[in-house]
């Protein structure tokens, strides 16, 4: 099991920039894919980006593709969410995940770990 702790979120200015981290420990071997996810209060937690291993491949919801960046830095075992352009609809709490498939799925149940997320709110 991989253990994975983010870090990075909190308030910001619509237009504004945030640099999310997910730091991962304990059984970081697997070439599995890692994933963000986003959930508001009543309702369903939401794919937002997915990253191979090595990062030659990345997947993003249309939402966010070409104002979010996924990478990750596997002699660190640590993932990364770059978000620029942000809106009020960014607003949620940001979840990373790890999955033990190398394929770039965007729903939850490819995921078998997850971390205890972080807040994002961007004021309008």
């Amino acid at each position: 099991q991989v253990q994975l702790v983010e870090s990075g979120g909190g308030l910001v200015q619509s237009g504004g920039s945030l640099r999310l981290s997910c730091a991962a420990s304990g059984r970081t071997c697997s070439n599995g894919a890692m994933g963000w996810f986003r959930q508001v209060p009543g309702k369903e937690r939401e794919f937002v980006a997915a990253i191979s291993r090595s990062g030659p491949l990345t997947r993003y919801a249309t939402s966010v593709k070409d104002r979010f960046t996924i990478s990750r830095d596997d002699a660190k075992n640590t993932g990364y969410l770059q978000m620029n352009s942000l809106t009020p609809e960014d607003t949620a709490v940001y979840y990373c995940a790890a999955s033990a498939y190398i394929t770039l799925s965007r729903e939850r149940s490819a995921y078998n770990s997850w971390g205890q997320g972080t807040q994002v709110t961007v004021s309008s």
